[in-house]
């Protein structure tokens, strides 16, 4: 069954697609070949057993990353994404089409993308397209290239090169994608409700939550639900904040509509309540809301209408969050947690009695189900030997300048968050943080279009 050149990994606790429990993980050729009972004999090259307080997961899959390479590197590249990735325990990234600049919108543009990313990429990483006006003849393009689908905005995105889309041109888009089975995800706000909404200028949060009021979350999740019923394309709903939304997305679902969500640890652990006058780094966009919000979240992960969790790292350049004013209307709009996602996510769960299990479905089956990825988001026969070892009852504090992020600033600094990942481990063999980056480009399997 086994052969001299394989890697076997015994752990008390291993994360399985049907529960967790002791065994033996075979791998060879960065494959999983067997799981076997953890006193297995086995003739391996390589025998690493874990430690009693440490639990084998699959590597978390990240599917909403911003990378910013090229074009706005000093924001983050792929070398210091990708070592944040594998410091956390994520093995694939898939990066979002803004704000490189050049966007993806193009085959041209990701090609300079996939040129950016493959010498420096210490994880998998993979790419989002996106649509945005006059760009319709491009997506099938993008598509055969290999994209995983298409991100668009509703308002307006925060840079100049990646403008929003109006209802027809979101209509065209759809269609479009629809007739080579595509998927479009989709930033769901709309901008006329938060036109008139009270500006965000000054240091007060509750003066920028009320700029991005959860009615224009609704509202637009509303328009995208029925835009995907018209064309019966395949729609994911980005970063859901607003809990007001999840009738609407249990309706549509009951109905047929081809809809998936996923929500933020920002989402999960952080709330308004909290969040101090001038503290910048805490603004996103969609906004952190309340208490009562965050529990409803919650609420919808336990009963299934959100399919997973990934980071929307968004992260800038530090002047760029306008510490110095703590002007939430003049900061950039991002946060910062590529790293620091799994620990946030697991201190949260865990007080909620949810297991690791639960975790592992958020946060790398599912993101490797809506991607295609089907080789891996699970340690089972067949799938890549992706993995991460975390100690889930250890502790530490967030200190921003020991994260591999490449600028020092997150809203969880100070926090002391449950759960550290001891080591990640990519097709069989251990990361390694001094290089050389051995991570792949991967993309969507191509199909041709119909």
């Amino acid at each position: 069954m086994s052969h001299a050149d394989d890697l076997v990994i015994r752990a008390a606790r291993v994360v399985l697609p049907e529960g967790e429990r002791a065994a033996a993980v075979v791998v060879r050729d960065g494959v999983v070949t067997a799981v076997l009972a953890v006193d297995a004999e086995i003739d391996a090259a390589e025998e690493v057993v874990l430690g009693p307080d440490e639990v084998l997961l699959p590597g978390l899959v990240d599917a909403h990353v911003h990378v910013n390479e090229p074009g706005r590197s000093e924001w983050e590249g792929f070398a210091s994404a990708t070592r944040a990735a594998a410091a956390g325990g994520v093995t694939t990234i898939v990066d979002m089409p803004l704000n490189s600049i050049p966007p993806t919108t193009d085959v041209a543009a990701l090609e300079v993308k996939r040129a950016s990313a493959a010498p420096s990429a210490f994880v998998d990483v993979g790419f989002w397209g996106g649509a945005v006006p006059g760009n319709v003849d491009a997506l099938a393009p993008l598509h055969e290239a290999g994209v995983f689908g298409f991100k668009c905005f509703l308002l307006s995105s925060g840079v100049p090169e990646f403008p929003p889309l109006d209802a027809a041109q979101l209509e065209l888009a759809l269609t479009e994608v629809a007739r080579f089975d595509g998927l479009v995800i989709v930033h769901a706000e709309d901008a006329h409700v938060i036109g008139a909404a009270p500006d965000a200028t000054g240091t007060h949060y509750t003066d920028f939550l009320a700029s991005r009021p959860r009615r224009a979350e609704d509202l637009a999740i509303g328009q995208v639900i029925e835009a995907a019923r018209r064309t019966g394309c395949r729609v994911h709903v980005l970063h859901l904040s607003s809990a007001d939304a999840l009738p609407l997305i249990a309706a549509a679902r009951a109905d047929g509509v081809r809809l998936s969500v996923e929500t933020c640890p920002h989402y999960l652990c952080l709330t308004a309540e909290d969040v101090p006058d001038g503290a910048t780094q805490y603004k996103c966009c969609p906004p952190i809301r309340e208490a009562g919000n965050r529990e409803a979240l919650w609420a919808g992960l336990a009963e299934g209408l959100i399919d997973t969790i990934v980071s929307d790292h968004s992260p800038s350049t530090i002047d760029l969050k306008c510490l110095d004013t703590g002007d939430f209307g003049a900061a950039w709009g991002g946060i910062s947690s590529l790293q620091l996602g799994l620990p946030v996510v697991w201190t949260q769960a865990r007080q909620r009695g949810l297991t690791l299990s639960d975790v592992v479905r958020w946060m790398s089956a599912g993101p490797a189900a809506q991607t295609g990825l089907t080789d891996r988001g699970a340690i089972a026969v067949g799938r890549r030997a992706d993995f991460c070892v975390l100690a889930p009852e250890a502790t530490f504090v967030v200190d921003a300048a020991a994260l591999q992020h490449r600028n020092a600033v997150t809203p969880y600094s100070g926090q002391r968050l449950h759960g550290v990942v001891r080591s990640t481990w990519l097709a069989g063999a251990r990361v390694s943080l001094d290089g050389p980056p051995r991570g792949r480009l991967v993309t969507r399997p191509v199909r041709s279009s119909r």
